[in-house]
């Protein structure tokens, strides 16, 4: 799910919040606003990372939506920046990921979020009262902006991330991205609670210890995939349990379908034998050519697996921008430790400039 933030009077609203002063339900958002800083220094997009300061009721927001892209919007607003007089929209993605274990023990999750029109990224680090510390990244084209420090408005859309998350990792070691499908969205109805798309990635972070865990919790509630895509997510854990929680596109029910696997890319791993490569393969999806670059790495590597070859998985995944395919253009490549707790962050296949982030410099508020 991809925020797309139109704030026209977010920064004269920000102001008036400001001056009357709303004590403690907005100081805890002034303060994370005011965290945002630059990683990087590319000239028009760049990697910035925000530390959240203020306390969201997930529960309340998750209880109050309904099926339906307004209901999780109007949600996530409320819980980011209650009173202020915004609106917001949201458009879709896709992209590559991976788990491999290395020689020495560790596991990695690496991921390609790819996107055709060029973006910011946020490094959102959160530390919830009833949650586990994570970090995870968010694009903040889906924000409506393309400096988070530049500009009030930039520092308001800013504060939505925490809810437009498309990967990233807690501190026990689990890594969740979300990767787009070419199937009808998923809109389950069963009576469970309503979980959108990049809620179950905030879900996931917060409250799962093990892959296990996530899918059991995935499990209670009804999926709702957001603006018009559908969508399946991969996630692994500090033991090298990675799986592929997809919603069966041949079930009309769409229940989910768990499926230990290595790699994904933006087809059904379910009926992995119905994608071909270089093509797209109906509502089973497409992406087959990278899944096979990536399988082919790691099978050669096989027993020898270290961070540089799992980077050269990652470029071999990568994709140049396709102004015909929003799938295209990889915005960012991540290559998450799910033992140690890091993450190394490349932007726009810029492969030698690397940033690196340990969740321990995560703190709690």
């Amino acid at each position: 799910m991809k925020l797309a933030a139109r704030i026209a009077l977010g920064a004269l609203a920000v102001v008036a919040v400001a001056a009357v002063g709303f004590g403690a339900l907005y100081a805890s958002r002034i303060r994370t606003a005011n965290s945002i800083v630059k990683l990087t220094d590319y000239d028009e997009y760049n990697l910035y990372r925000m530390q959240v300061s203020y306390d969201y009721d997930l529960d309340k927001m998750i209880a109050n939506t309904t099926a339906d892209n307004q209901s999780f919007i109007d949600e996530a607003v409320k819980q980011a920046l209650p009173l202020l007089p915004i609106s917001i929209k949201a458009p879709s993605f896709g992209c590559s990921a991976f788990h491999a274990q290395a020689t020495d023990g560790d596991h990695l999750m690496g991921r390609n979020y790819d996107f055709k029109r060029d973006t910011s990224a946020m490094l959102v680090c959160t530390a919830p009262k009833d949650g586990y510390k994570s970090i995870a990244f968010a694009a903040l084209d889906n924000l409506g902006i393309k400096q988070a420090d530049a500009s009030a408005k930039g520092k308001i859309a800013s504060l939505l991330a925490p809810f437009a998350c498309l990967d990233g990792i807690n501190e026990k070691g689990v890594s969740i991205a979300v990767l787009t499908l070419d199937s009808e969205p998923t809109k389950q109805d069963t009576g469970k609670p309503v979980l959108a798309t990049t809620m179950a990635i905030r879900l996931v972070l917060d409250r799962a210890a093990t892959t296990a865990e996530a899918v059991e919790l995935l499990g209670q509630y009804d999926m709702f995939a957001t603006s018009g895509r559908d969508y399946h997510f991969y996630i692994t854990d500090a033991t090298g349990d990675g799986r592929v929680i997809e919603f069966d596109c041949d079930d009309p029910a769409r229940p989910l379908v768990a499926t230990p696997n290595p790699q994904v890319t933006n087809f059904f791993v379910l009926y992995k034998d119905n994608a071909l490569p270089n093509q797209k393969n109906g509502i089973y999806g497409h992406g087959r050519e990278r899944y096979d670059a990536i399988e082919e790495i790691l099978t050669a590597n096989a027993g020898a697996i270290t961070p540089d070859i799992a980077w050269q998985a990652l470029q071999a995944s990568s994709q140049a921008p396709n102004p015909e395919d929003v799938t295209s253009n990889t915005q960012w490549s991540i290559l998450y430790n799910n033992t140690n707790c890091t993450a190394a962050i490349v932007l726009r296949r810029d492969w030698s400039n690397t940033t690196e982030i340990d969740l321990q410099s995560v703190t709690a508020f």
